[in-house]
Formats: structure tokens, sequence, C-alpha cells
């Protein structure tokens, strides 16, 4: 089993970025995405910024992917789509269908990330036959569903072609929208955002009115209040699961990262905080931890 690190889903400041970058360079995860998934609006690194950083990780002997946009509005990230696509070294993480096609038009292999809507054995048999080579399960799918799908005898049959892996670690990306939450949360318009999820780094808590966290607001992208825990999971996940993945965190990602790996058979469990869940994968309601 190997652990793998998402793309970073906050809006940072470029040094925190290539700072962070260079820990993760030291660490030990073995894949690693790149790229901005959630707003084009924030430049704070280029293309040609995740490009460079791709190849120092790839000398630190990371396999590296680059992640594509979950939500395309405009002509001018189209454009951009295709540098990644172009990017003639790194296989690429397709989080919209429309990328999925260009990908398919070039021949190229991909990564379906967790945003696209893959929910069977025949979608995902389809998906293979367009380049998959890894899919990444849907966040609110259980394990027993994983399960289920792998046996199907259309995908049983072609298991040795595609690895699968699982958001594991982190607010689980559950929505996105054409408008900014963040902004509006300022009462500032998409337009006139002035990039204030900046100031979020680990996006804006939504509370009900009993005080429960139940979302987390992130630009235009609507997380879980509550933060995925799938670490006491791992034991279970083994001759299903390939690859687990954790999502980057302001602070603690790679203590995670060490703990994780220690119980990777059950022998070092932790006890869940309690804003931490795991009720997807256990087939419960996404907020409860079994």
């Amino acid at each position: 089993m190997q652990f793998s690190l998402g793309p970073v889903l906050y809006f940072w400041p470029k040094a925190q970025m290539l700072q962070f970058y260079r820990e993760v360079a030291d660490s030990d995860f073995d894949i690693v995405y790149l790229g901005e998934t959630v707003c084009s609006k924030r430049r704070e690194l280029t293309f040609a910024d995740y490009f460079a950083l791709a190849q120092m990780l790839r000398e630190a002997g990371k396999q590296v992917c680059l992640s594509s946009m979950t939500l395309y509005e405009a002509p001018g990230e189209l454009r951009e789509l295709r540098k990644y696509i172009d990017n003639g070294e790194f296989l690429v993480e397709a989080n919209d269908v429309g990328a999925i096609s260009m990908l398919q038009q070039h021949a190229l292999p991909f990564v379906a990330g967790a945003a696209i809507n893959c929910y069977n054995q025949h979608s995902l048999r389809r998906l293979i036959s367009m380049g998959l080579t890894r899919w990444v399960l849907p966040v609110e799918l259980s394990g027993q569903w994983l399960s289920d799908v792998l046996q199907q005898g259309i995908i049983a049959d072609i298991r040795h072609c595609f690895s699968t892996e699982v958001f594991s670690f982190g607010h689980l990306p559950l929505a996105w929208s054409g408008r900014c939450f963040t902004a509006r949360s300022e009462n500032r318009s998409k337009d006139q955002c002035e990039l204030c999820c900046i100031n979020y780094p680990q996006g804006r808590e939504v509370t009900s009115q009993d005080g429960t966290q139940v979302f987390v607001l992130n630009g235009i992208q609507t997380q879980s209040g509550y933060r995925y825990n799938l670490i006491n999971q791992l034991s279970t996940m083994q001759g299903t699961v390939d690859i687990v993945r954790l999502s980057p965190q302001q602070t603690g990602t790679f203590a995670w990262l060490a703990k994780f790996k220690a119980n990777l058979d059950g022998s070092a469990p932790q006890q869940l905080s309690a804003t931490d869940s795991n009720g997807y994968w256990l087939n419960l309601a996404g907020m409860a931890t079994g």
C-alpha cells in the first residue's frame, strides 16, 4: 500500500507553498499531486511553478501527478488545462470530465479524481477504456461499495490494469459552485473577491445553530465540517485499496503520515477527536464515527 499527498486545496501564499513542498521532498510520501483544483483566480503559483516543483519532487524519488481544476467556467481556464495535458512528463489527474475528453483525444493515460461521478462498474469500465490507470473513489462511498464493485466480473477481469486510491484524511471536498462562498461570507461579489480566501488557510468554518461545525467554506468549494480520518480502517483496506491519500493540512501533515504508516496493520490505532469522522467509509452518516 502506498501513500499519496493530494493537491493543496486551500489558498496559501507562494512562500508557504514552496517551503511545504521542500518538506514533502524529504517526506515518506510515495505519490504527490500538484496543481490548483479549486479556483483559477488563485495565481500565487503558475503552471511553470508547479512544473518546476514536479521536477524537483521527481528528483527526490516521488511519483508526481498534475491535478486539473474541478469546475471549468471560462476559455482561459481551458487554455491553462492544455498546459497540463501537454506537459509531456507527468501523469494528469482529471477532476472534470472535460479534462478526460481532452486527455483521451491525445491518447494519454490519466487518474480519475474523486470529483468524477463514477458510481458503478459500468462507469469504471468505460473510464478504463478511455485511458484510466488510477481511480480515486468518490468520497461519499463506502468500503463495502468499493469491494462489491471490484468483484464484478467486468472489473475483476481487468483489475491489474488500474489502481484504486481512497481519500483517507482531511476535510472532504463535497461540492463546487459557480459562486464563491468565501467571498459571499465577507459580503463581496465573486468578481471583486480580492482573493480573500488567502485569509483562511484552513477554510472558513460554518456552524449550525447548535454550534456544530457542519461545513468548511473554501472559495467555490464546500468541504465537510468534520475532518475525515480513516487511520483505523487501514487494515481492512488491504486487498482493495492500493493508495491511501492524505490531504495537505496547514500543520501536522507529516506527523499524520507517520501515524498512518505505523498503523498499516492495525497495531497502532489512534483515538479520533470529536471533530473527526469515518462514517462514509463505514456506510454510516457522513458525520458519524464508527
